[in-house]
């Protein structure tokens, strides 16, 4: 029987419509818009000016701190200024723009780069390397990848790896498994070193069968590296959700994996580790999946962060005329975006645009008290109270009934009969309750 997490969870419409679509590459864009806020935790400091010349790969924002990360240039070109951008979230970042250089061969497609298996740093030498270059989590939280792997000793002895893509549309990380499996095996080695462990496990959702056979085939003869196939069920690419899964193990409330002896990397993150330790490639361009039921051609993408959006949504023959809404990220973790200007930062996993017909949501009426959101959510929480507490300004007792520790899955908006905005209503509320925890630690 295929493992899953026993709490919760829906089984929302796959629509993986790209998952055939091999990864294309999109042309360096004339300018780039790069923010320096892309991660979790402290903004990264500028260290360029206007009218300075940047090559690809050059530090352009020093990490800020420990949970940070640094910033390089995707492009050669000309820093044009320094100016605030509105995010995917809709908010005004600071952003370094950066006009590129139509005659500097470096903003050409490179060539493809040979296998290197053979791994020669030392685990001290491959964390200041991932710190070095930028690397964070690539599944959508952007956790800087280093403090992952700053571990006491002894302290973990699992390797998870994500291969999960639980999100309806998106296929990113299903192709870039399929196309670069070997390179992703050794980024798994490379893990094992710097964290010291013998064992690994890459968990891959049932409708990925290709991806599981061609990764069982690589791993023949492996004992050090597991692939375990999950049954289909949303939100399985959870950390809490993946590690009870695969491995029986209870992440404690407010816990972390490492609590429970895991590191857990998506597999996007993993090959960046190996272009980073085998080939000195600093994270400037991922893989984004541009789909939509209604698109000319909708593709998966390797794409130059600072990439501005409508330029992918040009690549796919623009935007069809019934499109209610543009969407970064899948439809139960996306957000909507207020304008295509945006751009393509480390955390962009995909693009969905969503005709007239499926994005209206239901008129919200009173909740009936079915329960369906209670019996959904993933982490045994109670949905309805939580929105109910945060309508009322009732923040502290919401932090009491554990509104911090929703995962924002969206199972509890996507199956009540009301319609109601609950996942709304808790992130509000989840976003009141830090400022008033933090608050009270400071006093």
């Amino acid at each position: 029987m295929l493992k899953t997490f026993p709490k919760g969870g829906i089984h929302p419409p796959e629509n993986k419509i790209t998952s055939g679509r091999p990864i294309r590459r999109l042309p360096a864009p004339k300018v780039v818009y790069v923010p320096i806020a892309q991660h979790i935790g402290i903004p990264a400091e500028i260290i360029v000016d206007r009218k300075d010349k940047v090559t690809v790969g050059q530090v352009i924002a020093r990490s800020g701190g420990f949970v940070s990360s640094n910033i390089h240039s995707p492009v050669a070109g000309t820093v044009t200024k320094l100016d605030m951008v509105v995010d995917t979230r809709g908010y005004k970042k600071q952003c370094i723009v950066i006009r590129t250089d139509p005659k500097d061969p470096a903003n050409e497609d490179l060539p493809e780069e040979m296998l290197k298996t053979e791994i020669a740093m030392a685990p001290e030498e491959i964390r200041q390397r991932i710190s070095d270059f930028g690397i964070v989590g690539l599944g959508g939280a952007t956790f800087p990848s280093h403090v992952k792997l700053s571990v006491k000793e002894d302290q973990i002895d699992c390797l998870v790896v994500n291969g999960v893509e639980c999100e309806p549309y998106l296929t990113a990380d299903h192709r870039l498994m399929l196309e670069k499996s070997q390179q992703i095996l050794v980024g798994i080695r490379i893990l094992m070193r710097a964290l010291g462990v013998t064992r690994a496990i890459i968990g891959i959702e049932n409708n990925k069968c290709d991806a599981i056979d061609l990764f069982r085939k690589e791993v023949a003869g492996n004992d050090g590296i597991q692939i375990a196939a999950l049954q289909v069920k949303y939100p399985q690419g959870g950390e809490k959700q993946l590690i009870r899964a695969l491995l029986g193990r209870e992440v404690p409330k407010n816990g972390l994996p490492m609590d429970v002896g895991v590191v857990v990397h998506n597999v996007g993150t993993v090959y960046a580790v190996y272009q980073a330790v085998q080939h000195n490639r600093p994270l400037t361009e991922r893989v984004v999946t541009v789909t939509g039921k209604s698109l000319q051609d909708p593709s998966n993408f390797w794409v130059r962060i600072g990439t501005p959006i409508s330029d992918l949504l040009e690549a796919v023959g623009g935007v069809p005329e019934n499109t209610r809404k543009i969407v970064s990220g899948g439809p139960m973790m996306g957000k909507a975006l207020k304008s295509t200007d945006v751009p393509v930062t480390k955390g962009t996993s995909g693009i969905l645009v969503i005709p007239e017909g499926e994005a209206s949501r239901g008129e919200p009426r009173n909740c009936i008290r079915c329960g369906e959101c209670v019996n959904v959510c993933p982490m045994g929480l109670e949905p309805h109270l939580l929105m109910n507490l945060t309508e009322k300004g009732m923040y502290e007792k919401a932090a009491q009934e554990d509104i911090l520790t929703c995962i924002e899955c969206g199972s509890c908006s996507y199956v009540c009969p009301s319609h109601r905005p609950l996942l709304d209503y808790i992130r509000f509320g989840k976003s009141i309750s830090r400022q008033l925890a933090t608050k009270t630690a400071q006093q």
